[in-house]
């Protein structure tokens, strides 16, 4: 079986680690402890082939623990259980040969569920096994809180382009002949770390392919490299945290005004595959939340390329949301209806359901118009310019003024200040 490069190149010493120098760096805390073989539980956080997985095996061979290994995809509480009971056995039968320690690797922790997460807690807190996790997802979301207080989180950067172009050198000194590394030019190499995105695991890939290429009697060229890893998918969960983060960075930028950052992260989701209505669902709730009353037709035109969107599908109504993003990030902005529902929520949760004044209700019958319904109500259409003053909110809730435009605000607040 032919064993792929990726999985050659994995290394097995710190030393051998591309990348990471913030938290492996010389006398930084994890890589004494590694070395020190005195390791705490923890989470490995990072993008996809930063090296989770590889630091992980790293610690395996430096240990002197049991090393056990579970997939988070393929496992469950059987797989824990069996793994915790061998631990506890390891730990009685310490007592006469010394401590045992067993170490629990699980990757892609997040797939785990609540469940699954908290069987692991009584054994990680009285530390029968020391609980390594991978996972790509913010552990803040996606590990319980309980067995996250116990564990260190380690974040893992993305690789850069020239840590990504060293990896590639290293697998062509180990495993390529010498006309094989001739052939590859440093451009070449730079154009498969560009196109990985920081994933070493698809730049390793890619270059296998290439190698297998060269060996069929194709030359080494742009356009090969660049159709090799035309497939090469966005970064990009529409469950996970990067979907929360790009749609914020795009609701951002249109607030701010940048039309031109708008526009990227509207693309940037829809390379991506993100539904175009929860695209513009999110650019409706913008229209209304951030632009108002400043501009009212950004709303109508907000709807108008909900419609088109329905109407025209992927990938003809890119271009309607492109519109609409620089639209809204061109238009002035006024943030009142939003202010306006915050306040008055809070004054609907404190005070409850206040009754309508007596002057504002319909007299339906003899009986209600007793009680005073309609009493005193005067009718706009019969004072001078349609305008009336009278109360229209509950007594509770006298002179409230919820809908400010932005320069009432403003205002409010510097005499606030005098």
């Amino acid at each position: 079986m032919t064993v792929p490069l990726a999985h050659k190149m994995k290394p097995r010493s710190l030393d051998e680690i591309v990348g990471q120098e913030h938290i492996l760096g010389e006398g930084s805390f994890l890589r004494r402890a590694i070395e020190r073989d005195a390791l705490p539980s923890m989470i490995l956080y990072g993008p996809p082939g930063c090296g989770k997985t590889s630091l992980a095996e790293v610690i395996a061979r430096a240990t002197k623990a049991s090393f056990k290994r579970v997939n988070a995809v393929s496992g469950g509480i059987k797989d824990l259980r069996e793994v915790v009971g061998e631990a506890q056995k390891a730990r009685k039968e310490s007592s006469l040969f010394g401590e045992q320690k067993t170490i629990l690797f699980i990757d892609e922790i997040h797939r785990f569920n609540k469940k699954q997460q908290d069987y692991l807690l009584p054994f990680v807190e009285r530390g029968v096994v020391t609980l390594i996790g991978a996972t790509t997802e913010n552990p803040s979301f996606e590990v319980n809180a309980a067995l996250l207080s116990r564990s260190q989180v380690f974040v893992l950067n993305k690789l850069s382009t020239g840590e990504l172009v060293q990896i590639l050198k290293n697998a062509l000194v180990k495993h390529a002949g010498a006309s094989e590394r001739k052939t590859f030019k440093e451009k070449h190499l730079k154009l498969i770390a560009n196109y990985s995105h920081g994933d070493a695991r698809f730049a390793l890939n890619t270059l296998e392919q290439a190698l297998k290429e060269l060996e069929s009697g194709a030359g080494i060229s742009d356009e090969l490299l660049k159709d090799i890893m035309q497939n090469k998918a966005l970064s990009y969960d529409k469950d996970g945290e990067e979907h929360y983060n790009i749609i914020s960075a795009l609701h951002k930028s249109m607030r701010d005004s940048d039309v031109d950052a708008s526009v990227y992260w509207t693309m940037r989701m829809i390379e991506a595959g993100e539904d175009p209505k929860y695209i513009v669902r999110r650019m409706i709730r913008f229209a209304s939340e951030d632009v108002g009353n400043a501009d009212p037709e950004a709303l109508q035109l907000a709807v108008a390329v909900k419609d088109a969107v329905e109407f025209l599908g992927y990938p003809e109504c890119d271009t309607a949301l492109v519109q609409l993003a620089a639209y809204l990030a061109r238009a002035p902005k006024d943030n009142s209806a939003y202010v306006a529902s915050i306040e008055t929520r809070e004054d609907i949760k404190k005070h409850g359901p206040l009754p309508v004044p007596l002057h504002l209700r319909n007299a339906e019958s003899g009986l209600m118009k007793n009680w005073g319904y309609g009493n005193g109500y005067k009718y706009a259409h019969n004072e001078k310019n349609a305008r009336v003053e009278q109360e229209h909110l509950p007594k509770e809730l006298h002179d409230r003024k919820y809908y400010k435009t932005s320069y009432e605000r403003i205002k409010e607040d510097q005499k606030g200040l005098q």
